[in-house]
């Protein structure tokens, strides 16, 4: 099934390279069966990644670099003995507790999801939309990377719209959190927009004296909107079970994507994803 999910994003020309991988004298469309693997190959990391100095962008799509590269981190996470854990803007602590992370590494929709995700934040969208309001129709703006715009539009528009946006909220919460977790922290949300966010969570007064930091702003948003979201969402699908473990597992997700972003993408993801 997970090898289906992946046909459906990866390009010809994606294809075309793991099937180099896999055979290069005689090349042959990869099946869903093999799809999987071959992400997992050394030989694919190293033909995206191996060259110093040549962007992996030129060879492959963003939905590939970045399967690979998720791929490569389980395989780093069941060898290490602790990581580097994010605790405040330029500051880490080594942890050892290994067992959440290589599980949440592990799972074949887990890694899909991230990489969907990350592939997703290389191309953003922005514009308005029209909403009706007490007062007649009003053009309303939203950008895909502003929290305060999405839970603005999930209020605005239809019931039917509603958890296509959540998702949304919950995909840039943990985008932020992982990928850019220090401008997250310092200048992402400032003090009005803290209050916004806080009264869409419907946080208690004393939760909200206690988390006033903008990772946790971001963790608490990003739980509460995936929850919302599969709540909506078809309960037979896989993708609703990724949703539902990740309203529940948000920090773990998070803390994935912080090492990713330590060991892989630190030095390029200003390029990649022209954010933060």
């Amino acid at each position: 099934m997970v090898g289906r999910l992946y046909l459906e994003q990866l390009s010809d020309a994606d294809l075309g390279l793991l099937a180099d991988a896999a055979d290069p004298i005689r090349p042959a469309r990869p099946g869903p069966e093999r799809i999987e693997a071959l992400i997992d190959s050394p030989t694919v990391f190293r033909t995206l990644f191996g060259t110093a100095g040549r962007d992996p962008l030129l060879r492959g799509s963003p939905f590939l670099l970045f399967a690979v590269l998720i791929h490569r981190v389980a395989r780093d996470l069941g060898a290490a003995s602790f990581v580097d854990e994010w605790v405040g803007p330029r500051q880490r602590v080594p942890v050892f507790d290994m067992g959440g992370l290589r599980e949440f590494g592990a799972d074949p929709l887990h890694r899909f999801f991230l990489a969907e995700l990350l592939a997703s934040y290389t191309h953003v969208s922005s514009g308005s939309v029209l909403v009706q309001t007490t007062r007649g129709w009003r053009r309303r703006r939203f950008s895909e990377l502003d929290p305060v715009r999405l839970v603005e539009l999930a209020e605005a528009v239809p019931d039917a719209e509603r958890p296509s946006v959540y998702r949304r909220l919950g995909d840039l919460s943990l985008f932020l959190s992982g990928i850019f977790p220090d401008y997250a922290a310092e200048q992402l949300v400032v003090e009005r927009q803290r209050d916004r966010l806080e009264r869409a969570l419907a946080a208690p007064d004393r939760e909200r004296a206690e988390h006033r930091d903008g990772i946790w702003l971001l963790e608490r948003l990003g739980r509460r909107a995936y929850r919302m979201a599969e709540q909506a969402t078809d309960r037979s699908t896989a993708m609703a079970g990724v949703l539902a473990e990740l309203s529940e597992n948000f920090a773990t997700a998070r803390r994935v994507l912080n090492f990713l972003t330590d060991r892989y993408l630190f030095p390029m993801r200003q390029r990649w994803f022209g954010t933060g």
